[in-house]
């Protein structure tokens, strides 16, 4: 999205998520829903029945202890989907199975039995007074070395609540229920009530991606839990996933069309792309009070998208930038339309650069595929973005592309008068290009002019077309003409380099020699390899100087640096035409040595100038006498005499300097 982000939905979804206790830590306080275990309580042991041997209490009946077949998993589709417990659930505890209760599977050791305590048991609080062995007898409490080992599901280690059976048999009441780390466990577990708790951990710790993991592997253990669906979709909001958010969000009001957090959600998504009724009818939903600060973000958006259609409807396109800039701040910011229509905007206003990163937010943002049959500005909303990414390719002189793009827009709005008339106009100003192309081939400049002058009152922002009637207008000695439908190409595309040639050159042919500069030196940044250019630029600098009535006498184009070691050689260098620039150096000195290389470049890049360089360690008396202390140093000449110094600049400074001087 654009970097105009969903960070404030998504901090607000966030807090939205019902979950359960947490620690500092962000781990679950866990709260039993059975009543602890007396293990001082007498325990003895059954006979034993269809190969399984039990033990339980013999003062209470077995309410607490797992059914089921051999400890085997419940299906885990019998859990309650309650909506007040999204992140958290409900569960029936007396037929849920937890981590540590189990029975045995050895016919040789009883069970130990972790269930709900007798009635007649004694306090909470109270510890048991020894272990229980295969034996039945109670040993001495021993509290066991720690292991090395994680303790892994079907090792015959398990853990219990209160303590671990241990191979022997014993029971080990260190803590070590908590060994099993909470993502080892969740590798095993197909408790989806689980694997969502751990996913709304992360959750809140802003590790979206883990939690969408987590809300997956809950999913597909339970795919018709609306809860698990509507959390999911709070994960994708966070990675800015909107579009599989939304969709998301749509699946759990599926599943249970009463579930409110889930149209809440739905409609705060809806809104954020830019499609206010359709997020109304879910934050108004029925028997539900909507959120107070939602309504007003909904009606603050519904308002500036109202004034942004007025605006474009009438083509005041400064009014349309600020009612859609206002739209996407009040909270529509991953809306692509919005962005598409800045970017029409700002394309009707002359400023492509900017028109093309908003078009390019546009294509970042969660597209077509969500909401693509609601409407904007009166087109589908797919058909709206193409229509104007086709307006783009046709102002950059793409005409196959626009053309194929705006060809696509019918397609899927067929009905819309706007694209039809664009396709339209589009078609008639690819043959009027093309016309024109063949005839200035043919050198009929006259007929090509008119030709370009035909697209051009079709589509009047193209600066294609007004670069190549340029061209008709140089061929035919026209030149003020060239230069006029130059200037609107710029206007449209401020750095056309075909178009700043053709000003540059028609700039010389009327002896403009000052603006032929500007114009070449500009090319000479961007096109910095190309020695035409370069001529062309020296050229117009010796033209300007001499039409100043300066000296231009025996001025070269494509000089080097040139070496001074004696001060009467200094005397003659400074005292040639033009101006000198002398840069006071040391071999030893490192700054010189950094900005040597600079003072090289600029001697080819402005090659009126005369460059000139005296090491000082050398030609110690030319430093002398031009009472230089301090290195490096520049110097201009101008006949004979300095006219400015400066010590230790940056290269911009420097060139700036020498341009300053060349001019």
């Amino acid at each position: 999205m654009s970097e105009m982000g969903l960070n404030g939905l998504t901090d607000r979804l966030k807090n939205s998520l019902s979950c359960n206790e947490f620690n500092n830590d962000g781990t679950e306080i866990n709260k039993p829903d059975f009543r602890e275990l007396d293990l001082s309580s007498p325990v003895s042991t059954r006979p034993k029945s269809n190969g399984l041997t039990t033990s339980t209490s013999s003062s209470s009946s077995s309410s607490g202890s797992m059914s089921g077949q051999n400890g085997s998993y419940p299906n885990p589709n019998r859990f309650n989907t309650n909506h007040s417990g999204e992140l958290s659930g409900s569960v029936d505890s007396s037929r849920r199975f937890k981590p540590g209760h189990t029975r045995s599977r050895s016919d040789s050791q009883p069970l130990i039995y972790s269930g709900r305590s007798s009635v007649n048991s004694p306090a909470l609080n109270s510890l048991p007074t020894g272990n229980i062995c295969p034996s039945g007898k109670i040993l001495k409490t021993v509290i066991p070395s720690k292991s090395s080992k994680t303790d892994v599901f079907g090792s015959r280690t398990g853990n219990y609540g209160i303590g671990s059976i241990i191979r022997g048999g014993g029971v080990d009441i260190s803590g070590a229920a908590n060994a099993v780390k909470e993502k080892t466990y969740s590798q095993f577990t197909s408790n989806p009530e689980e694997l969502k708790r751990i996913g709304n951990v992360n959750y809140k710790k802003g590790n979206f991606a883990e939690a969408l993991n987590y809300y997956d592997k809950a999913i597909a253990i339970s795919p018709g839990n609306s809860a698990y669906h509507c959390n999911r979709a709070a994960a994708l909001m966070g990675l800015k996933r909107v579009a599989e958010a939304v969709k998301e969000c749509e699946e759990a009001i599926r599943l249970d069309p009463s579930y409110f957090r889930a149209h809440q959600r739905l409609g705060s998504l809806l809104l954020s792309l830019g499609q206010v009724e359709n997020a109304r009818d879910h934050m108004c939903f029925q028997g539900h009070q909507p959120d107070q600060a939602d309504l007003q973000k909904l009606q603050a958006v519904e308002k500036h998208i109202g004034k942004c259609t007025d605006a474009r409807r009438v083509s005041d396109w400064w009014s349309t930038l600020r009612e859609a800039d206002a739209a996407i701040a009040s909270g529509a910011d991953a809306s692509p339309q919005l962005f598409a229509c800045r970017a029409e905007a700002l394309l009707k206003l002359h400023r492509l650069e900017d028109a093309e990163l908003s078009l390019s937010n546009a294509r970042k943002s969660e597209s077509s595929t969500v909401g693509s049959q609601s409407k904007n500005f009166g087109m589908l909303s797919e058909a709206y973005i193409l229509f104007v990414q086709s307006q783009m390719e046709l102002a950059l002189g793409r005409f196959e592309n626009a053309l194929t793009t705006i060809e696509r827009a019918g397609q899927i709005d067929p009905r819309s008068i706007e694209v039809s008339v664009l396709f339209n106009n589009m078609r008639l100003v690819g043959r009027a290009r093309a016309r024109g192309n063949d005839l200035f081939k043919s050198e009929r400049y006259t007929e090509a002019c008119a030709a370009y002058g035909e697209g051009l009152r079709l589509d009047s922002s193209n600066a294609v077309l007004y670069c190549n009637r340029a061209a008709c207008w140089y061929k035919l000695r026209q030149w003020e003409k060239s230069v006029d439908d130059c200037d609107q190409a710029l206007h449209i595309q401020a750095n056309y380099t075909k178009a700043l040639l053709r000003r540059a050159a028609s700039n010389t042919k009327l002896e403009r020699w000052a603006e032929a500069v500007r114009d070449y030196e500009v090319l000479r940044k961007e096109l910095p390899q190309d020695n035409e250019v370069a001529e062309s630029l020296f050229l117009a600098q010796v033209a300007l100087k001499k039409s100043r009535g300066e000296d231009v006498y025996d001025i070269k184009f494509g000089k080097e640096v040139e070496l001074v070691s004696g001060l009467e050689q200094f005397q003659t260098a400074i005292s040639s035409p033009g101006a000198s620039v002398v840069h006071f150096e040391a071999a030893s000195n490192l700054k010189c040595k950094q900005i040597s290389p600079v003072f090289h470049t600029l001697c080819t890049k402005y090659p009126s100038m005369n460059f000139l360089k005296v090491d000082v360690d050398e030609s110690p008396a030319i430093a002398t006498a031009e009472n230089v202390r301090i290195l490096p140093t520049f110097k201009i000449y101008k006949q004979g005499s300095c006219i400015k110094e400066v010590v230790s600049p940056s290269p911009e400074v420097l060139e700036s300097l020498v341009r300053h001087y060349t001019i």
